[in-house]
């Protein structure tokens, strides 16, 4: 089933008023990828590896999924997206601003609750209580925005499974994407947060406390495409690397499934 982000895209209304369009004619020399920041380090290792096989240069942009996708509609100079959920590249792809022939299911991923390292509460298989006995009005939750950006999405239906929802989201504070989520909770601002498994593995200052099993939220999918109008062989090398046994190993060390995997 496809998932539109109609109700997503009013969120970004105001800050579009204020966008100046961008130029196609002005893509720069090499190949411009923009990408969830949850791909922020790994997908670096990767383009670092292919510039060395090839000598064509990757420059990557990352930001939160929704933003990134509103800026291509827009113009901006992106020679390949890579989303963290469906709804924005089905949002793109409905307004004709990828190459619908290019677009893959590139990578998945799981959802974690984390605390600081050094204070982690006692593991328990119940996510629910966890969640629950950690929160309160000076005891926040830090997750992605709910509402624009996916992992926030994907945090909610979690919790709305779970349901305690609505007794937690009183205590959620909400980001502009993941990577600040667990930067709250690594500088001890949140005792809790929820964030992407690969995030949490990155970052030494934070434990995984519990897993959240799969069947609680949507599949989390990376679909990645070409941009419309990026047509140069450079960005398809590039395209079909990401593809790649090469780059796959390096999204394998660093924690992401390739979709259907468990």
């Amino acid at each position: 089933m496809r998932h539109r982000p109609a109700k997503l895209a009013a969120v970004f209304t105001a800050t579009l008023i204020a966008l100046t369009p961008f130029s196609a004619a002005g893509r720069p020399g090499g190949v411009t990828v923009f990408a969830a920041a949850s791909l922020a380090g790994t997908l670096d290792e990767v383009a670092d590896a292919f510039a060395l096989e090839t000598g064509i240069v990757v420059t990557v942009s990352y930001a939160g999924t929704s933003s990134l996708a509103r800026q291509i509609e827009f113009g901006a100079p992106a020679d390949i997206f890579v989303s963290a959920d469906v709804a924005w590249m089905d949002y793109l792809e409905d307004g004709g601003f990828i190459v619908l022939e290019s677009r893959i299911d590139l990578l998945g991923n799981q959802l974690v609750l984390v605390a600081p390292a050094e204070n982690m509460p006692t593991a328990d298989a119940n996510v629910a209580a966890l969640i629950l006995g950690g929160v309160g009005p000076s005891k926040l939750l830090a997750m992605a925005n709910v509402e624009a950006v996916p992992a926030g999405r994907y945090c909610k239906a979690a919790l709305e499974t779970l349901g305690i929802w609505a007794e937690v989201a009183p205590f959620v504070a909400q980001t502009d994407n993941v990577r600040t989520a667990l930067a709250f909770v690594a500088r001890g601002e949140a005792p809790l947060g929820i964030v992407y498994a690969t995030d949490a593995v990155a970052e030494p200052r934070v434990a995984i406390v519990a897993t959240f099993d799969p069947s609680l939220h949507p599949a989390i999918i990376y679909p990645a495409a070409i941009v419309a109008g990026a047509s140069d062989a450079e960005a398809a090398a590039f395209f079909a690397y990401l593809a790649g046994p090469e780059a796959g190993a390096v999204f394998a060390a660093r924690g992401f499934l390739r979709p259907g995997a468990e």
